[in-house]
């Protein structure tokens, strides 16, 4: 096997800054750039509460490792509580989304198996500052529609109970 045909054995990534996802702390530890556009991996910390929409990526699975708190993953109609150190994944094409359940925040590692996440975080994000801005409000969802439309996903709307 020649030198040209082996991938990079590993990559040195550095901590970036965290950013804010939908109101949300988070951090993209991995994307296109540093992974071969393979992988994307993001880190979240997420209030008691906080659902996600309902989505589907088209064309990355998208899997769940709790590192604290406890959460909910729906996908399709099967729901599946994941406590601290849990794992879940959502395949692609199957429409699913989580909800944090009980009494405190949870700290998440989500990962898809390509980079259009990571890039779709980049693209929604806003710079990091001590007060979280306010989650995006009604006359901001056909832009988040679209720009999740170009990174492979479909938003259909709110999780149901």
């Amino acid at each position: 096997m020649s030198e040209a045909t082996l991938a990079r054995p590993a990559t040195r990534v550095a901590v970036t800054d965290p950013i804010w996802f939908l109101g949300l702390a988070t951090r993209v530890h991995a994307g296109p750039e540093n992974t071969d556009g393979t992988l994307s991996v993001v880190e979240q910390v997420i209030p008691a509460g906080f659902a996600s929409p309902w989505h589907v990526h088209h064309d990355e699975d998208e899997s769940f490792l709790v590192l604290e708190g406890e959460m909910e993953i729906t996908v399709s109609d099967e729901k599946l509580i994941l406590g601290e150190g849990a794992f879940g994944r959502g395949p692609r094409g199957v429409p699913h989304g989580f909800r944090i359940t009980g009494n405190k925040p949870a700290r998440v590692v989500m990962m898809t198996s390509g980079p259009r996440f990571a890039e779709f975080v980049r693209d929604v994000g806003q710079p990091w500052s001590d007060t979280p801005p306010p989650p995006p409000g009604p006359e901001a969802m056909p832009m988040l529609l679209a720009l999740a439309e170009k990174h492979g996903l479909t938003i259909f709307g709110p999780m149901a109970e």
